[in-house]
């Protein structure tokens, strides 16, 4: 394992996030603020619990989820679309460093980003409404899990885009809608039942479900289900990535 290579990859990648992390911030924050003036104090004060929990401090899991999708699949995308763009993806392919490695670099990088987000997002919210994590432990883990997972379907999309206008298709037509349909602001037992079946075929369901899980104990499916779902997609993402290495898929034409 060439440590070298990967710090190297991981320290770029980190720097020129660190060049606009006022932007990079700040628009998360301002977003997760308006969530909650508009979702949490305008509309949650007329709501009655779900599951015990206050409104606004039921949407706190999925609005965590929904950045840290964004920022997962948008950091991983840009990370490997730029040498892409600029050619110098080459010098990449050319030096004595396997997928694994290049991949470790960018994608823990793309996660480290999402998982910073994550944690302001959640600090923002605090200051709008109390809220507690039952799980510390596991509400940890899935925040971790989700943003590798992602990262990594990010570099996937990356590779695939040919240009700057495809990097967005997937996050704003694909993962955005799903996030909105996955009970990120509600819980799918309130759903009748053909629609809480058919919801149960998004995957974004089984994220929100788990890592809302370890915030209250309570969840729309269960937690070893969200896991393995989860993994799951982690396997298939991998696979993907691994694939692309072996043949050059877009990276060497």
């Amino acid at each position: 394992m060439n440590l070298y290579a990967i710090r190297a990859i991981y320290l770029f990648e980190l720097s020129r996030w660190f060049r606009t992390l006022t932007q990079s911030l700040l628009a998360p924050v301002i977003s997760t603020s308006l969530y909650f003036v508009v979702f949490g104090s305008a509309i949650g004060s007329r709501m009655t619990a779900i599951d015990g929990v206050t409104y606004a401090a039921f949407i706190v899991p999925g609005l965590t989820m929904l950045s840290l999708l964004t920022e997962s699949i948008g950091n991983a995308s840009f990370g490997i679309h730029m040498p892409k763009w600029s050619g110098t993806i080459y010098e990449l392919l050319s030096a004595p460093v396997s997928w694994a490695e290049a991949v470790t670099g960018y994608v823990g990088a793309a996660s480290t980003k999402a998982v910073l987000v994550g944690l302001v997002i959640l600090a923002t919210a605090r200051l709008f409404v109390p809220f507690h994590i039952a799980h510390p432990l596991t509400m940890a883990g899935f925040l971790i899990l989700t943003a590798v997972t992602f990262s990594l379907f990010g570099f996937v999309i990356g590779v695939w885009a040919e240009g700057w206008e495809r990097l967005q298709i997937v996050p704003t037509l694909v993962i955005t809608p799903l996030t909105f349909l996955g009970g990120s602001f509600y819980s799918i037992a309130m759903l009748p039942p053909l629609w809480r079946k058919v919801t149960l075929f998004n995957p974004v369901v089984y994220l929100v479900s788990g890592f809302r899980w370890s915030f209250y104990g309570v969840s729309d499916v269960g937690v070893g289900l969200s896991l393995s779902m989860t993994l799951g997609f982690m396997a298939l993402c991998l696979g993907a990535v691994w694939w692309i290495f072996k043949t050059g898929y877009k990276l060497k034409t």
